[in-house]
């Protein structure tokens, strides 16, 4: 792995310790929900790795869907209240960053695809 591949995941990192105790403290009726956030949440870390040592696009697009499907439940979320409008907005805000770094992954493995044709 390179300085690239650790900094997507340090940058993901900032996201885990400030959606964590967030998801944690969600109501015990919200039991479901909140372990499903959770592992997304530490699910994404797993698709980061995978992608840094495989160099496969295909990882970099999962991982990439896997960001999508995080905004998605973040969004419902708050939507039941459950997530407070700042909460969700500083939650996608560091989502957005590993969004663009991931973008510029996967921008550079096409680029990198194309010139070995």
């Amino acid at each position: 792995m390179n300085a690239r591949d650790l900094a997507i995941v340090e940058k993901y990192e900032a996201t885990v310790t400030y959606l964590y105790p967030i998801l944690q403290s969600f109501p015990r009726r919200h039991g479901a929900l909140r372990d499903s956030l959770i592992g997304q949440v530490m699910g994404t870390v797993d698709l980061l790795y995978q992608a840094a040592k495989s160099k496969q696009p295909s990882r970099l697009y999962a991982a990439d869907a896997h960001l999508a499907t995080l905004r998605f439940w973040l969004r419902f979320a708050c939507g039941e209240r459950l997530l407070s409008h700042k909460q969700h907005r500083v939650a996608l805000g560091h989502i957005s960053e590993t969004g663009a770094m991931l973008g510029a992954w996967i921008r550079d493995a096409k680029g990198n695809g194309r010139s070995g044709q």
